[in-house]
Parts: structure tokens; C-alpha cells; sequence
């Protein structure tokens, strides 16, 4: 588990876009292995930071209070 990955379900407010995508770019530097991809492997990590945030946004909005 990303230990830096901070629970983003809150009752006092809902999370930010930018901790969205925060926490989405933790995800996918744990899974990739990359803290930086290289140039060549840029856009397929880029993508999968921007599915991961879009899936992450749509459990957030649907799950019950």
C-alpha cells in the first residue's frame, strides 16, 4: 500500500482535484516503478495517472455519505 496516499473520503469536505491527482500520481509511481518515466514511457504513465484520477473521482461521487 502507498503509505503517502492519504484517505481522501471526508465528511467535513470533499477532496480537491489537486489531491485527486495527487494521490493518483502516488498510485501509479508505486505500480510503474517510476518517480519519473522516461520520455518514451511518458505518455502511457501520464495516462494512467489521468484513469486513475477520473476512477477515482467517480468512487468518491458515488459512494453513500
Amino acid at each position: 500500500m502507498c503509505r503517502s496516499i492519504k484517505t481522501l473520503r471526508r465528511k467535513e469536505s470533499k477532496p480537491t482535484e489537486q489531491e485527486i491527482h495527487d494521490a493518483a500520481l502516488q498510485f501509479v509511481r508505486k505500480i510503474s516503478g517510476y518517480r519519473t518515466p522516461s520520455r518514451a514511457n511518458a505518455p502511457a504513465f501520464d495516462a494512467a495517472v489521468k484513469e486513475v484520477s477520473a476512477s477515482s473521482r467517480r468512487l468518491l461521487n458515488g459512494l453513500a455519505s
